[in-house]
């Protein structure tokens, strides 16, 4: 039975829930822990019995007293936490949105659990250490490292010595060298279920019992809806199901074996007001993130070097497993605890607004490790990630000074953390055995790797001041200068601050250490971290939602917001660019997908401002499109030593004529935090690998899954406890359904984008892919060759491009778009599409589509992909129609030994690429090309020829003419520029 403890020397009290917490609280205040007689508290999951009642008696909670430094407070009192003037720079001192990325700067509590733990050696290894080689790795025999060969596809693999991702044991079955066997786990799970050796569906009558269960639980409408539905009679008994509404369907899911643990609720109490917190334990998630047999075949043990060629000069990153700190801490674990398996933890967190109005709010945590794949991780459908816990998203508005409360916020945060991650204290010390999916059980050191956040969760974490980096100790009037010659702050010196509370200098050293005086921050006792290299790059919040929004800000206000506008509205259509038909300067609450869609065009929006003169209009161009190539750069999915000395390259362009901002009135300085955190991105790549390893963005998408729809399932009363349940229920769920999938000798298929553990090649070839039938079954010769005003599809040419003299036909099938997949590296995804379409009107006669006929790369010559140049092999074209021709109409004009096309395009030819980019926005320039005549140079052209679709910029000669459109831009400019941001694709082969 739990009882409940309070510091007299602190401000909190807090509900014991085992013996090792309670153990923590006397070794660390042995002279000031009082136990109170207070209701007792159940650590029960939420599946069996409640916790409290809310009418459970209480004594009279204790009055808000101070904390070690007293209890009538000032400014003075609490360095650091003092008023948004001192703590929180404004817009016009940093250019920064104050809550921009969350609607608070942090949340946090007073810590309440206080371990004494020994305190491991920081490990602080520098860059190169990584690069040693090692001896040869001394591996158990039949116990695979990683089910890939040392040399794959003309990647050369150096894997890390010693006796790393060794196994202490190993199932008979768990597979040989090069396969790992799921079945293992699977038939574990399998035996955990009653019924299962007779019916594959159990605890499911049928499949049909299961399907529909599966259905109302990931699929459906709700609990009610569904009890509606089943509530018709004859329902259940048409379908055969074994219940009758949500109940006893709960009740079925509720006897199926946990993979993951459940849900627990502590209490804290601060200032005399509880507040719950609802976790589960660490090692036990990360127990089920290693030992999913689904993702056994794709786990990585040990680190590796990749590199590009045999002579290891040109370094490759790209999963968390080729990056320098798994090396170098595998290195230190080595060296004290042999045969160590790193266990990388990833955590994120973030406050999520689950209501439109009323500001109600979640603030979740969640869990992966490094061994998993990006491209599980990345997948919520792939559970490769785990809710760890809701803390609580209390402002402490009770607490009525505002610098008091901001510190009390803070020590909040630090202490549920704290909370969550003491077990790693020892695990990443001592190991803990870990079975993985395949029945292999390894020593594993579950160490936190990283932590991924926006700016005010930075800060949160690190305890640093606003408006500082949170990675280096640059001061904040430095931010803006290039290079940042600063190294990582000192883990080492933030510690020992840390563990000098009580003491009468703590203050002055936290100073010294330029973090704020926090109560022992949750990293103090972490073995092998460093917090300040943990905190990660953030493509969403510090380039697209932080520079590329400052960027455009600043275009606007030199080029004229009604300019930018006007051209935003012409821009010629393109698949995957979206129209702002209104313009993108009055947008307000801009998402950052909408930035990043911005970021496509905005090049092509400040070509020929008439407002400037030529020397301002280079150095603008040239800033500008050095950002755009950082952004571009900094998202590949894999790098090498020469792409992060290109990304460098592009930072410093940028600094070097960063001052035409300032000249031209749209800036007074760049000591932005955002701006400066962009000198980081090569040397974190090098550590933690490309930044889709841990981007905001995949945060942002659990939100909708662990968040919001949960939120929505419950009737907003005492929401986290029906929250948590339904979550539990869903992963349940899921998870039988992959033992279904495996137990009906259908395994699932591999989550696309798992052959980059290989690196993805980045020409990355499109296959065509065209619907069954037409989209229009016969369109007339005439109607193809009339105008686009005349509901044509403008192929003027057409019967002279065929070069038949008579036709055998009045009327072709015509298509109306190209699909491009690539089956092998992203499944059935759709990479591009091209558009060969006319005006669609509706029954009144107005205009209902607008045509769109889209412009194409075609490859003119055959060559292999190695050898491939599309500047010389591609020309480009517009496709103004996509039909066919019967094989007895083609036979007349095509020799006998050539294969008949299936689809033909009529195409209209731009000029050839000249070989010379245009050198100040480093664009390829193209025109329409024309014949002697005045004509327009046309062909009728196999449709495989076609490559896939390409964006032009028009070069706009000065303001825009009100007559344009952007249907009709393709048409009334003559001059174009190649766009090389429409997508990475097209940036990797002409940017």
């Amino acid at each position: 039975m739990s009882n409940d403890f309070a510091c007299s020397g602190c401000s909190v009290s807090y509900k014991r829930i085992n013996d090792l917490n309670l153990h923590w609280i006397k070794t660390n205040h042995p002279k000031c822990i009082k136990k109170s007689h207070r209701p007792k508290f159940s650590s029960q999951p939420f599946n069996s019995t409640p916790m409290i009642s809310d009418k459970d008696e209480q004594d009279e909670p204790d009055q808000f007293v101070g904390d070690f430094f007293g209890q009538d407070y000032g400014d003075k009192d609490f360095p650091g936490f003092g008023t948004d003037k001192d703590d929180i720079s404004s817009d016009k001192d940093n250019g920064e949105i104050s809550g921009s990325d969350n609607d608070e700067p942090g949340y946090s509590l007073e810590p309440v659990w206080e371990p004494s733990r020994p305190q491991p050696a920081v490990v602080v290894e520098s860059m190169d250490d990584d690069d040693m080689i090692l001896t040869p790795p001394r591996r158990p025999p039949n116990v695979p490292l990683r089910n890939v060969p040392a040399h794959r596809d003309g990647i050369h693999v150096v894997k890390f010595g010693g006796q790393a991702g060794a196994a202490v044991s190993s199932s008979p079955n768990s597979g040989s060298q090069s396969f790992r066997n799921s079945s293992e786990g699977f038939n574990a799970y399998k035996a955990s279920i009653q019924g299962s050796d007779r019916n594959q569906w159990a605890p499911f009558t049928s499949r049909m019992d299961w399907e529909v269960a599966r259905w109302a639980k990931l699929r459906g409408t709700g609990s009610t809806a569904f009890d509606d539905l089943l509530a018709i009679k004859g329902v259940d008994e048409a379908l055969g199901l074994s219940y009758r509404n949500s109940k006893e369907l709960n009740h079925i899911i509720d006897s199926i074996p946990p993979r993951r643990p459940s849900f627990t609720r502590e209490e804290v109490v601060i200032a005399g007001e509880a507040f719950d917190i609802y976790k589960r334990d660490i090692l036990e998630c990360i127990r089920a993130l290693y030992g999913n047999p689904d993702h056994c075949k794709y786990m990585c043990f040990v680190p590796e070097r990749h590199y590009a060629h045999a002579n290891h000069t040109i370094r490759l990153f790209h999963d968390f497993h080729t990056g320098k700190w798994w090396w170098a801490t595998q290195k230190a674990v080595e060296a004290d605890k042999p045969g160590a398996t790193i266990v990388p933890v990833i955590l994120s967190s973030d406050k999520a607004q689950v209501t439109l109005f009323r500001n109600k709010s979640a603030y979740p945590v969640y869990l992966t490790i490094g061994n998993l794949p990006k491209e599980i991780r990345r997948k919520p459908s792939q559970q490769g990630q785990v809710l760890l816990a809701y803390l609580p998203t209390t402002r402490l508005e009770h607490i009525k000074n505002k610098v008091s409360r901001r510190q009390a916020v803070t020590n909040l945060f630090h202490s549920c953390m704290k909370n969550l991650l003491a077990p790693l204290e020892t695990a990443g010390i001592d190991g803990v055995e870990l079975q993985s999916g395949d029945g292999v059980v390894r020593r594993c050191h579950p160490i936190l790797a990283a932590y991924v956040g926006d700016y005010p969760e930075q800060v949160l974490i690190t305890t640093v001041f606003y408006g500082d980096c949170a990675t280096c100790p640059t001061e904040k009037d430095e931010l803006g200068d290039y290079p940042c010659r600063e190294d990582f702050r000192s883990m080492a010196d933030a510690v020992s601050a840390a563990k000098m509370i009580g003491t009468d200098v703590w203050t002055e050293h936290c100073f010294n250490s330029n973090i704020k005086p926090v109560q022992h921050p949750f990293w103090e006792d972490l073995p092998y971290t460093d917090i300040f290299r943990s905190i990660t790059p953030d493509l969403l919040h510090q380039l697209y939602q932080g520079v590329m929004k400052h960027l455009i800000e600043w275009l606007s206000h030199i080029c004229s917001a009604e300019e930018i506008d006007a051209r935003v509205r012409r821009l010629p259509p393109s698949h995957g660019m979206r129209q702002f038909h209104k313009g993108i300067t009055t947008l307000s609450r801009v998402s950052g997908a909408e930035h990043k869609q911005m970021c496509s065009f905005l090049l092509g929006l400040i070509i020929d401002i008439p407002s400037l003169s030529v020397h301002q209009s280079r150095k603008l161009l040239t800033a500008t499109r050095s950002l755009l190539d950082f952004l571009y750069t900094a998202s590949f999915p894999i790098h090498t030593t020469e792409t992060l000395k290109s990304l460098d390259e592009s930072l410093e362009t940028f600094h070097i004529h960063k001052q035409i901002f300032v000249d031209l009135g749209a800036r007074e300085h760049f000591n932005l935090p955002k701006l400066h955190s962009l000198a980081h991105y090569s040397r974190a790549i090098q550590l933690y690998d490309t930044t889709d390893n841990y981007n905001t963005e995949t945060t942002e998408r659990l939100h909708i899954d662990f968040t919001k729809d949960a939120y929505h399932a419950t009737n907003h009363k005492d929401e986290y406890a029906q929250m948590t349940l339904w979550l539990e229920r869903q992963e349940k769920v899921t998870y039988h359904a992959t033992y279904i999938e495996w137990r009906s000798s259908c395994p699932p298929v591999s989550p696309p984008g798992l052959v980059s553990m290989q690196p993805i090649d980045m020409k990355c070839i499109y296959q065509q892919k065209f619907i069954n039938f037409p989209s229009v079954k016969s369109v007339g010769l005439s109607k193809l060759e009339d105008t686009v005003e005349n509901r044509g599809y403008g192929a003027s040419q057409l019967t002279d491009a065929l070069a038949l003299t008579v036709l055998p036909f009045t009327s072709v099938p015509v298509w109306h778009s190209i699909k491009f997949i690539n089956e092998d590296l992203y499944g059935k995804e759709t990479l591009d599409v091209v558009l060969s379409r006319p005006r669609r009107y509706g029954a009144d006669g107005q205009i209902t589509q607008r045509f769109q006929f889209d412009v194409v790369m075609v490859k003119m010559k055959d060559s292999s992909l190695e050898n491939e140049d599309l500047v010389r092999d591609m020309r480009l074209a517009r496709v103004c129609a996509i039909f066919s021709i019967s094989d007895k109409s083609l036979r007349t004009v095509l020799p006998s030994n050539l294969p008949p096309p299936k689809h033909l395009a009529y195409v209209e030819w731009f000029t050839k690429f000249n070989l010379n980019p245009d050198s100040i926005t480093g664009l390829y320039r193209v025109k329409l090309q024309m014949k002697p005549d005045g004509t327009r140079a046309v062909s009728v052209i196999p449709a495989s020829m076609i490559q896939r679709s390409i964006n032009l910029f028009p070069k706009w000669d000065g303001p825009v003419h009100p007559s344009c459109t952007s249907e009709k831009m393709l048409d009334t400019c003559t001059t174009f520029f190649v766009n090389p941001f429409r997508n990475h694709h097209t940036y990797i082969n002409i940017g």
